[in-house]
C-alpha cells in the first residue's frame, strides 16, 4: 500500500492521501490493526467510504479520522457498500455514486496548491 510507503519516508512530490474504501478490517472482524501505521503520515488524507461496507465499520472510521486529527477527512457514502454500488432499495444508481465519489475527491484536491 503507498499509505505504508508513505509512512516509512515521505514519498517525494506528494501532497495528500486518498483512499478509496480504506480496509480498516476483514469482513465482520472489527478492528483498527490495519491502520495504526497512519499516525506516521504527515501529508493530509482523505476516506471516502460506503456506509454499507464490512471492511470499514462506520464507528471505527469515524474514531480513526478523530485520531489522526485535522490532517484527516472522511467522506461517509450512505448509500454505497465497499465497492460504491448503490443499494438497490436506495433509488441511486451506481454512477450516481461514482459520481458523488469523484465530485468528493475533486473538492478534495483543489484544496491542496500544486
Amino acid at each position: 500500500m503507498t499509505s505504508q510507503a508513505q509512512a516509512e519516508m515521505s514519498l517525494p512530490g506528494t501532497l495528500g492521501l486518498a483512499f478509496l474504501g480504506f480496509p480498516l478490517h476483514p469482513a465482520r472482524k472489527p478492528s483498527t490493526a490495519r491502520a495504526e501505521h497512519l499516525a506516521s503520515i504527515t501529508v493530509p488524507v482523505l476516506f471516502l467510504q460506503g456506509e454499507r461496507g464490512q471492511l470499514a465499520g462506520r464507528h471505527l472510521m469515524e474514531q480513526l479520522v478523530q485520531d489522526l486529527g485535522h490532517r484527516a477527512t472522511l467522506h461517509p457514502l450512505p448509500d454505497a457498500d465497499h465497492s460504491f454500488h448503490a443499494s438497490a432499495h436506495s433509488g441511486r444508481a451506481d454512477d450516481q455514486v461514482m459520481g458523488a465519489v469523484l465530485d468528493a475527491l475533486a473538492a478534495w484536491i483543489s484544496m491542496w496548491p500544486i
